[in-house]
């Protein structure tokens, strides 16, 4: 299978009045063109922050090593870690588009819509004619499922409810045709209903434009309907990764057990959570981070941080019982 986004031992590391810190730590991982990747995990655990480096957003003062390699239709590749802020702006919206967690913080209250898409589309295509921006306005609408688009692109934000703003932020990330889509988790704000409707959209988009989907969530009920693979992600590394079937089935990780036992289903009535916290970045322990807070860690589990158990395999996990 191509290669669309290989990332392999990306560490972002970010200065604090305690040090530096590590909130993405040696993460390695493949997207390939047409494939939906779920990037699980608790609050803190650096999913947003790997998502920010991706989009070249990190905060002032962070330093970036490791690879994070673009692989363009033509062949070409491009490091994501060590581009320019002149070339961020090229890549950016054109070649890999971002979808927010919330809506109404991220479009500009003042602007309308329509107004918001144009922008997206002339930071790549400045000489474009005006009646095939328009074009391109409506059409983005439309791919986003957006109903009455010429009506919603001529209204501001406040006047649009939560699932038609999530749409519009959908239409936006798409109007300059990307191959990479990351929606860092795109139905946090919405209703049951709302959120099914958001899932199948960007589902039937990434099947339809072949887009690579970066999938970020803390819901595995969520990332179950829209993901082909699932890598849980826990104190800045991953530490499971495999095909969503096998990871949801036959979860290998205590993190991951213990993210599914604390799930609500149907059949089971209470929920068993994970006790403690994300421990502190400026605190990791020398091993396993999620040794502290583990029923089955042991002495070897403190001694460094286990590699991936099975070697070699589809569906492996950082720790030392496999």
């Amino acid at each position: 299978m191509s290669e669309l986004l290989s990332i392999r031992s990306l560490t972002v590391e970010l200065p604090t009045a305690a040090g530096w810190v590590r909130p993405v730590n040696e993460v390695t991982l493949n997207i390939a063109p047409g494939e939906s990747l779920g990037l699980v995990g608790e609050s803190g655990s650096g999913k947003t922050m790997l998502s920010l480096a991706l989009m070249g957003l990190l905060p002032p003062g962070a330093r970036v090593s490791g690879e994070a390699t673009l692989f363009s239709d033509e062949g070409q590749q491009k490091n994501l870690t060590n581009l320019s802020e002149p070339e961020w702006r090229q890549v950016r919206g054109r070649e890999i588009a971002m979808i927010f967690q919330e809506p109404m913080t991220s479009l500009n209250p003042v602007l309308r819509i329509g107004a918001q898409i144009e922008e997206a589309i002339w930071a790549h295509e400045p000489g474009l004619a005006r009646h095939l921006v328009d074009r391109r306005v409506l059409s983005a609408l439309e791919h986003a499922a957006v109903p009455e688009p010429e009506l919603r692109a001529k209204q501001f934000p406040h006047q649009l409810s939560g699932g038609l703003r999530q749409r519009a932020m959908i239409a936006m990330a798409l109007a300059a045709r990307p191959k990479l889509l990351i929606a860092d988790e795109p139905t946090t704000a919405l209703d049951v209903t709302v959120q099914k409707q958001i899932l199948e959209l960007l589902d039937r988009l990434r099947r339809e434009m072949e887009l690579g989907l970066l999938f970020i969530t803390h819901d595995l009920g969520v990332v179950a309907n829209v993901a082909d693979r699932i890598a849980v992600m826990y104190a800045g590394r991953i530490v499971e990764q495999g095909p969503v079937a096998d990871v949801l089935l036959h979860p290998l990780h205590p993190y991951t057990q213990g993210l599914l036992a604390a799930s609500p289903t149907l059949e089971r009535g209470k929920l068993k959570p994970i006790p403690g916290t994300v421990p502190n970045l400026t605190q990791l322990p020398p091993g396993c981070a999620f040794a502290p807070r583990c029923d089955y860690r042991r002495a070897d589990c403190e001694i460094a941080v286990p590699e991936f158990r099975p070697a070699q395999s589809g569906h492996a996990a950082r720790c030392v019982l496999l």
